[in-house]
């Protein structure tokens, strides 16, 4: 789904909303096969996705919903905020525009605190990317962004996590910071019945989760991503979204170059090309967004004076 919103972003080499994704990522999943590890096999896309994932060609391709509203109905996971580290760089070191542009593209695959967990992790991404950022920092941009359960979430794991250097005694204290936030319940594999609901109360657990595991490893990509991993749950998506921000933050540079080499062997993929697209699509769209801001600055000066106001 990441490199997929990535070849969105290289189509349309500009800032994306719902109706992107409905024009060019739905067409994505349902039309172009591609290497599917699981498979070991050439396959649509849409055949390996989760339900969740489906959805958004249930919906767009054919319910035909306005793609701004189709994410409503969905269940409230981490689907959405999962691939949505693009968004992040695309608006590097302006985490509130990364926020708006994702709760926007995100609002045609989930809602409630789903919906939300996209918009901050895009700007924990933004915000990583910044000059002199430290977890500590990428955390209170999350902070100063996130609305409801999604931020009580990540300042109760935040503040267990700050007490933690090493991932293996912080792996419980964590899990019982987000726990009240949660509503799967104690058993993964056997969610509660209020699970994955629309509430303003409660949060995803995975996003808390990896802030949580950026702070004990202390940005560390090797340190916070083993500690992702081993969480358990949801790991995947957790070490997903903590290597993310771990790479905004340090480059590629920490990132243990076996791991890098083997993913990429194992499944097929090329993990190079796609970051390199992006980058060069974040710069047109920074020489874009200057454009737009020096033309909206010079129609603003033409408005003249408030009135009573003397040039």
């Amino acid at each position: 789904m990441t490199h997929a919103l990535i070849r969105v972003y290289a189509a349309v080499r500009d800032h994306l909303d719902a109706y992107a994704v409905a024009d060019h990522l739905v067409p994505d999943l349902i039309s172009h096969p591609r290497w599917i590890p699981e498979l070991q096999a050439e396959a649509l896309p849409l055949q390996r996705i989760f339900l969740a994932e489906k959805w958004l060609v249930a919906r767009l391709h054919y319910g035909h919903v306005d793609p701004r509203e189709a994410g409503t109905g969905n269940i409230v996971n981490c689907g959405a905020a999962m691939y949505m580290a693009p968004v992040g760089l695309v608006n590097a070191t302006n985490p509130p525009a990364a926020y708006a542009e994702a709760l926007d593209v995100a609002g045609a695959h989930q809602s409630s605190y789903g919906r939300e967990a996209a918009g901050v992790f895009a700007a924990a991404v933004a915000a990583a990317c910044g000059p002199g950022a430290t977890p500590a920092t990428v955390v209170e941009a999350a902070l100063a962004l996130a609305k409801d359960g999604t931020r009580s979430a990540i300042e109760a794991v935040a503040e267990v996590a700050v007490r933690h250097t090493n991932f293996e005694p912080a792996l419980r204290p964590l899990r019982e910071a987000v726990a009240p936030f949660d509503t799967v319940g104690p058993d993964y594999r056997a969610p509660s019945l209020a699970a994955r609901r629309p509430s303003r109360l409660h949060a995803i657990e995975e996003l808390p989760i990896a802030l949580g595991m950026l702070l004990v490893g202390a940005g560390d990509y090797r340190r916070t991503v083993l500690g992702a991993v081993n969480y358990g749950r949801d790991c995947d998506s957790i070490a997903t979204m903590a290597g993310a921000i771990a790479g905004a933050l340090y480059g590629e540079g920490p990132i243990p170059a076996a791991w890098t080499k083997q993913v990429a062997e194992a499944s097929r993929l090329d993990l190079h090309a796609p970051a390199a697209v992006l980058a060069g699509v974040a710069r047109e769209v920074f020489a874009r967004d200057t454009a737009r801001r020096r033309a909206h600055e010079s129609a603003f000066a033409a408005l003249g004076p408030r009135p009573g106001e003397l040039r």
